[in-house]
């Protein structure tokens, strides 16, 4: 039930004799009643015969078909509310009657419930559309409540719209107004728009105010505009208007969130679903007409759905500019400041940081993750307390904050106090310790760069140590961003053929007959620069490219091994480099199947070369990749064998077909001493664990006597041939064919 007077369900008094209400000058609402069940007219004339609406009694209309439904609405009259059951002398007498009622009649403003016994005769969604039927209930769903509030609803909804046609000149200002507030996204416009639509519309003085409040965060009421003699308490509470008596009006409304119309001025409640809600209180020197009260409800009822639009904005912008966890303002909102204090000229006078909690994911793993939200949401505190309002702070990250202010604050001394004392979590307390990025906004170039530079200030810290900070210089950015644009463009590279592979062949150190080749990756720009790979490759392992980059490679060395066989260099081995990153992608045995597959190639000539460190990865995981790619019949090459630190039991175990003396010892064979001794080894251990030994870099003949005079097996460098396109390895293969 409304607790509004007039929408109170009275029923018939024993005092007022014939059952009719008691005032014979009240209108009533006309009801058409069209049902071919008897019980139902008496059912509802008994649950409803005695109650008003809106303050007006009911008058019912009683049809038992629709025939005779039409018959009695083609004697005039309006009705306010059709009830039609769905199913009467026919299966669609029910929308038929709601066709005639639209369109024979004309009564577009009546509103018509359907009622049926039977579900399945639910009317089409084209017929509920076409001739606006208000509403659809099953009978059993009629009951005297919700009949009543399913009448009243339409019954309200008729009068408005009858209300809304007789006020045409409103309702057009109405839509008007509604459509100026829907584009209003700030709290205080929007308020201030009120008070001048309704102020206009009404043809008042703007003299008045509306206060609101944030039901969610608990806020009370606060004059969010003001106009005319209450303007100088715009932006204050409540408790600050001097006049008692119209406190006491806005906070009455407020409670029973209803509107109010009184003799000497107007205050309407207008709620929103996401919990901002607003009182609007006008003054006015004389009372407001009917027809002007029901232009403000429906008024109330439109800007309803554009607060929910403002408090929607503001709660998006809230989750846009604010950690929900810490409520400190987020990534976006920092850099919005640090915009603003470029923008102001004062950025050569800040520092910004960013500060990384260490280890905080081992924390999370260790002990969850609400503890570890429990920790950040102490740690913003602290921060917050101690950096005071002259410094913006912010969460920028899952465990890191962002701070901007001034270099008294903003600098490692201070910050690293802060995390000398533990935090308290649940009682128990917290050793954190953190790492610091900082740059002092007079080095940085741009705004662009800030946030960019204070990151590779932090990644240099975290390289050096833990717990340690590191400030931005240029060189260091310079740096940083030279590397990136590098990966940039190797990216761009590997699509528009800026790579190419080239061979440096490998020779028997016996016969010196050439035995195989070394595929070898190049980058040459667009603009003819070489790229020397001691650059670009750790670029591409890093970014996780090499792997795309070791297919193309892989493909492109085997389809060159395949066009060498069909030259009649059949017993040929092509030698290619494995990168660590590619050797642990969980799909390499997957892309060796795909490049047998589709290049033809004879797995036996491909020899696959991966560095010492690759080996000692993971060892019981290595022995069994290592035999698995053996099994395709590959072979395998240990590079820069002697650069690491192998396990010789463990390198017993490997199963790998050759060794490759680096060409660092190669070139020292010349000298008594380490390099020379190492070499020696190497071949040694080759020897005794049954591999071949092949040695790079050699580029004179005394390296190539000493070489095969120790046992080396094969040999590749400048003194049998530079690095070779495809076609000038053809032709120096040809050569030494004859």
């Amino acid at each position: 039930m409304s607790d509004k007077g007039d929408d109170e369900l009275r029923f018939i008094s024993e005092d007022d004799g014939d059952g009719q209400p008691s005032s014979s000058t009240r209108r009533s609402w006309r009801i058409l009643l069209v049902d071919d069940d008897a019980d139902v007219h008496l059912a509802t004339v008994y649950a409803l015969g005695g109650a008003t609406i809106l303050g007006r009694p009911l008058e019912f209309l009683h049809a038992h078909s629709a025939s005779e439904a039409m018959a009695l609405l083609q004697q005039g009259g309006e009705v306010a509310v059709a009830l039609v059951d769905v199913v009467m002398e026919s299966n669609d007498a029910g929308l038929r009657l709601v066709k005639f009622i639209r369109e024979s009649v004309g009564l577009i403003d009546t509103r018509i419930i359907l009622r049926t016994g039977q579900p399945g005769y639910a009317p089409e969604d084209e017929a509920i559309r076409d001739y606006d039927i208000n509403d659809y209930k099953t009978k059993s769903e009629l009951t005297s409540s919700k009949l009543y509030a399913t009448l009243t609803a339409a019954v309200r909804s008729y009068s408005q719209i009858r209300t809304i046609n007789a006020n045409r000149r409103g309702l057009g200002m109405i839509v008007r107004a509604s459509a100026e507030l829907m584009t209003v996204l700030d709290m205080r416009e929007f308020a201030s728009c009120i008070i001048a639509q309704i102020t206009h519309l009404l043809d008042l003085p703007a003299e008045g105010m509306v206060c609101a409040r944030d039901v969610e965060s608990g806020v009370g009421f606060h004059v969010t505009a003001a106009a005319g003699r209450f303007a100088p308490y715009q932006g204050g509470g409540l408790d600050e208007i001097a006049d008692r008596d119209v406190r006491d009006k806005i906070e009455r409304t407020a409670r029973k969130e209803q509107n109010e119309f009184l003799a000497d001025g107007t205050l309407l409640f207008v709620g929103s679903s996401l919990g901002r809600d607003l009182v609007v209180f006008l003054e006015a020197p004389v009372p407001l007409e009917e027809n002007e009260r029901q232009l403000l409800e429906v008024f109330c009822t439109n800007i309803a759905v554009c607060l929910d639009n403002v408090a929607l904005v503001a709660r998006l912008q809230d989750h846009a500019y604010f950690d929900p966890l810490s409520r400190l303002p987020n990534r976006t909102h920092f850099i919005e400041k640090i915009k603003e204090v470029f923008a102001a000229g004062r950025a050569p006078e800040l520092t910004l940081a960013v500060i990384d909690i260490d280890h905080f994911a081992e924390a999370n793993d260790a002990f969850g993750h609400h503890y570890g939200d429990r920790l950040l949401h102490a740690i913003s505190v602290r921060l917050c307390v101690a950096v005071g309002p002259d410094v913006v702070l912010a969460r920028i990250a899952g465990d890191a904050f962002g701070l901007l202010g001034s270099d008294e604050i903003v600098n490692p001394t201070f910050l690293g106090e802060l995390f000398r004392t533990d935090f308290i979590v649940d009682g128990n307390p917290h050793t954190v310790s953190a790492t610091f990025g900082l740059a002092r906004l007079s080095e940085v170039d741009s705004v662009d760069y800030a946030m960019q530079d204070a990151n590779i200030a932090l990644k240099r810290a975290k390289l050096e140590h833990r717990g340690h900070y590191c400030y931005y210089t240029r060189s260091m950015g310079g740096e940083v961003r030279a590397r990136v644009r590098l990966m940039q463009d190797l990216r761009q590279a590997l699509g528009d053929g800026c790579l190419y592979l080239l061979f440096q062949p490998q020779v028997d150190l016996g016969s010196g007959q050439p035995i195989g080749v070394e595929t070898l990756l190049r980058w040459r720009t667009e603009s003819g620069q070489l790229v020397p790979p001691d650059q670009f490759i750790p670029l591409a392992e890093d970014s996780g490219l090499i792997v795309a980059i070791g297919d193309w490679v892989l493909r492109g060395a085997c389809q060159q091994l395949v066009a060498l066989a069909n030259e009649g260099f059949t017993e040929f081995r092509m030698a290619v480099n494995v990168s660590v990153v590619q050797f642990r992608h969980p799909d390499f045995v997957g892309m060796l199947e795909r490049v047998i597959a589709e290049t033809g190639v004879n797995p036996a000539n491909v020899e696959l070369e991966i560095t010492e460190s690759v080996a000692m990865l993971d060892p019981e995981r290595i022995v069994v990749l290592l035999n698995r790619i053996k099994e395709f019949g590959f072979t395998v090459a240990i590079d820069d064998f002697g650069t690491g630190f192998s396990s010789l039991a463990y390198l017993q175990r490997l199963p790998v077909d050759r060794l490759k003396i680096d060409r660092g010892f190669v070139s020292r064979l010349a000298f008594e001493g380490e390099g020379k001794n190492i070499a020696e080894m190497i071949i040694d251990l080759g020897r005794n664990l049954g591999m071949g030994v092949i040695a790079e870099g050699v580029e004179d003949a005394a390296q190539a006597n000493y070489l095969r005079a120790r046992g080396c097996h094969e040999a590749q460098g400048f003194l049998y041939a530079h690095p070779l396109d495809a076609d000038a390895l053809l032709e120096w293969l040809r050569e030494r064919d004859d």
